[in-house]
């Protein structure tokens, strides 16, 4: 996950799902940052070796630890802070959108897409550039840790049009494979329509690694042609247009943390 837009990361432990830090005493920074759903321990690990964390304005090595609402955590610059209002938004993102908060090289942002909310919030996910779909925006890092990472149970279920033997593919899918060097397989594939060429086919995962049921495919000889995220859990995309956002009702949040 990338860190938080413009000005701060915010992080409440009030509210349900929200990351629970101790503000008295020092943590180790990869601690702090997986507690608050930055990244995992090992994802903050990164970061901090590349050298993307500061505390109090100093670059942090790798046994840094600091206190959470005390010193200054900056990730690319962004303060890490506690407070703030918790808003859980969903949208449905269109392809040619980079899942990320940020962008060096000036390409276009999900984050132009929510501008509108008022909130300081950051994906809770990912989807590549060229996925489409349902993507959690936050500023809630325990509610992102929980449906993001693979601790949290939450399947993820995708529409994806492919071309190639997809009724050979399926069983394929299903099976135990070895993607990026780590052991995945699909919760469940079925085909949803059939073409000469191909059609689509309904795959729910729980890894969500990247780029994975793109790698799934292409291991079992398809091609994918379109890539549609249509549920996280029990929350479906519905009749959202892509492009468009809305809030989470309180039930949906509690539906996600929860089931």
């Amino acid at each position: 996950m990338e860190p938080v837009d413009p000005d701060i990361i915010t992080v409440d432990g009030e509210h349900p799902g929200s990351a629970s830090l101790d503000a008295r005493g020092p943590e180790r920074l990869q601690k702090i940052l997986s507690a608050c759903g930055v990244a995992s321990r090992r994802g903050a690990e990164r970061m901090i070796l590349d050298g993307r964390v500061t505390v109090n304005g100093t670059v942090a090595d790798i046994g840094r630890s600091a206190a959470f609402g005390t010193d200054v955590i900056e990730v690319d610059g962004v303060k890490l802070m506690p407070g703030g209002e918790p808003v859980y938004i969903m949208l449905n993102k269109p392809r040619g959108y980079i899942t990320t908060v940020k962008d060096e090289r000036g390409r276009k942002t999900v984050m132009e897409l929510v501008s509108g909310s008022g909130a300081a919030v950051y994906p809770a996910g990912r989807l590549d550039k060229d996925s489409e779909g349902l993507l959690l925006l936050t500023n809630d890092g325990g509610f992102a840790k929980i449906v993001t990472h693979p601790s949290g149970n939450k399947t993820k279920t995708y529409e994806v049009n492919v071309r190639g033997n997809i009724s050979g593919a399926v069983s394929l899918l299903r099976s135990p494979m070895i993607i990026d060097s780590h052991p995945v397989q699909a919760n469940s594939a079925v085909v949803s329509k059939r073409s000469g060429s191909g059609g689509v086919l309904r795959i729910s995962i729980h890894e969500g690694r990247n780029r994975q049921i793109r790698k799934m495919c292409a291991k079992c000889g398809l091609e994918v042609e379109k890539l549609k995220r249509v549920a996280v859990g029990p929350l479906e995309l519905g009749s959202l247009k892509p492009g468009e956002w809305r809030y989470l009702t309180g039930d949906e949040v509690r539906e996600l943390i929860s089931g």
